[in-house]
């Protein structure tokens, strides 16, 4: 049986590296070709150096030579489900559909889903840069 993304994104979650803040996050995504990828946030003590997990499920896909999300599961410790950054919802933007669904989750089994056009609304594309 496959493991679900929610399944792959708790059991990588683990692997965080979070020493500064201790607040650990796992991404898993699928490809439109079934493949599931997935992400730790790493942080640096240089804050802005450090890297969410939604990056680097990103980067690992990639990297694999794939290039289209399907969906998304992101899980963290936290009261309320957690939204990816935006600059990791530009990221998703850029390699899934309008209507793909990111799932946002606790450890408790609170969830919330959004479409990435939800997360994203008027999100800068190719299409953008047509005018040229």
């Amino acid at each position: 049986m496959p493991e679900t993304l929610r399944d792959a994104a708790t059991r990588i979650r683990e692997h965080a590296y979070a020493p500064y803040s201790g607040f650990r996050v796992g991404a898993a995504l699928r490809t439109d070709a079934g493949t599931v990828f997935t992400g730790v946030n790493v942080e640096n003590v240089a804050y802005p150096e450090g890297t969410c997990a939604e990056a680097g499920a990103i980067a690992a896909m990639c990297a694999a030579g794939e290039r289209r999300i399907a969906g998304v599961f992101v899980i963290a410790d936290s009261p309320d489900p957690v939204a990816p950054c935006g600059g990791c919802r530009q990221k998703i933007a850029e390699f899934a559909d309008p209507g793909a669904v990111v799932i946002m989750a606790t450890l408790s089994g609170k969830t919330r889903s959004a479409t990435v056009a939800e997360l994203l609304p008027g999100a800068f594309g190719p299409h953008h840069l047509a005018a040229r």
